[in-house]
């Protein structure tokens, strides 16, 4: 099921009948959530005229990514990028996509989600598990730091592979923020009482997304670099991007 690799110069996991790349994420600890320097950071970037719209809003919502808390996490295996249009055709070989131009680019799903999620031997991630992997160690409004983060973030296909191995974060994980990604939790307005592991929380209702900054592409100077930020997140609805994870392979 799964073949060992060297992808851009790093170690992968290839799942060998659909081809997708995954990455093997290492176990640890990391602060989860939007916290009160990262708040600052965005504060500065506005005071430095960085900002197109009234920010507030973003503000105002901050506690939908609050309280910061300790997450312990086991290691686990994460896509190296979303699935593209070809990848989820190999579930799904009728799957048409109204959003990307080729098949290399990311597949946004809408009426097929449940199907794909239904034919995947993966699983969607964690919030915890997503935000660990966009995080790659740092603690920053994005792996690359807490200045204001642009359009040269954005990464949509992937058929040059020279560019995604340029995005790819510490993790060996590109397009982190790119795209909405749906993960496992039910949308769940900050994070009182949550799991201090990468369990999901579940129950009834739309799932929570991360991400997204790219379905707004080209940016009307609303601000959409705020969808880039590795603690943003919102309720699903419309249409959205998949990234699986899977378990880690035992030693062979």
């Amino acid at each position: 099921m799964w073949a060992e690799e060297i992808v851009a110069g790093r170690a992968a996991w290839r799942h060998v009948a659909s081809g997708v790349v995954f990455r093997e994420v290492p176990g640890g600890t990391f602060q989860m959530g939007l916290s009160e320097a990262e708040l600052a950071a965005v504060r500065a970037i506005e005071r430095a005229g960085g900002a197109e719209d009234s920010i507030e809003p973003f503000f105002a919502s901050a506690g939908n990514a609050q309280p910061v808390r300790e997450v312990r996490m086991e290691p686990f295996l994460i896509a190296r990028h979303p699935l593209t249009v070809a990848q989820v055709r190999h579930w799904l070989p009728e799957y048409e996509d109204d959003y990307a131009d080729t098949d290399s680019g990311t597949a946004r799903i809408e009426d097929d989600l449940d199907d794909l999620l239904e034919a995947l031997p993966f699983q969607l991630p964690s919030e915890a598990q997503w935000e660990y992997a966009a995080r790659a160690g740092t603690t920053t409004l994005t792996f690359r730091g807490d200045g204001k983060p642009g359009e040269d973030q954005l990464l949509d296909d992937f058929g040059d592979e020279q560019r995604t191995a340029a995005a790819e974060n510490a993790f060996g994980l590109a397009a982190m923020g790119s795209a909405n990604e749906i993960c496992a939790d039910v949308w769940i307005p900050g994070f009182a009482g949550a799991w201090a592991d990468a369990r999901p929380r579940t129950g009834d209702g739309p799932r929570t997304v991360r991400g997204g900054a790219a379905d707004l592409y080209p940016w009307q100077g609303c601000d959409e670099w705020l969808l880039l930020l590795a603690a943003t997140r919102y309720e699903h609805y419309q249409f959205t991007a998949v990234r699986p994870v899977a378990t880690v392979p035992p030693c062979t």
